[in-house]
């Protein structure tokens, strides 16, 4: 996997959710964010905590963690 050395777990932040560098800032909430249309700029412009490479660590982890998955999709 590739280093993803601002994805953090604690049992005691967010319930053990993974964070970005333990902030309560939730990898599932960035996710989310992106996924409503903001973009990466609009999402740095309303948390000034947050990095580029922030949110390029969540979208790395979101690939790897869905990679291993099957998910059935209906056909067409």
């Amino acid at each position: 996997m590739a280093q993803l050395d601002r994805i953090t777990v604690n049992p005691n932040v967010c319930l053990g959710q993974p964070t970005i560098r333990g902030m309560r800032i939730t990898v599932g909430f960035i996710l989310k964010l992106l996924a409503s249309n903001l973009s990466v700029q609009e999402v740095l412009a309303a948390y000034p905590e947050l990095e580029d490479e922030d949110i390029r660590q969540v979208l790395n982890y979101a690939a790897w963690t869905v990679s291993d998955k099957i998910v059935g999709i209906p056909s067409a």
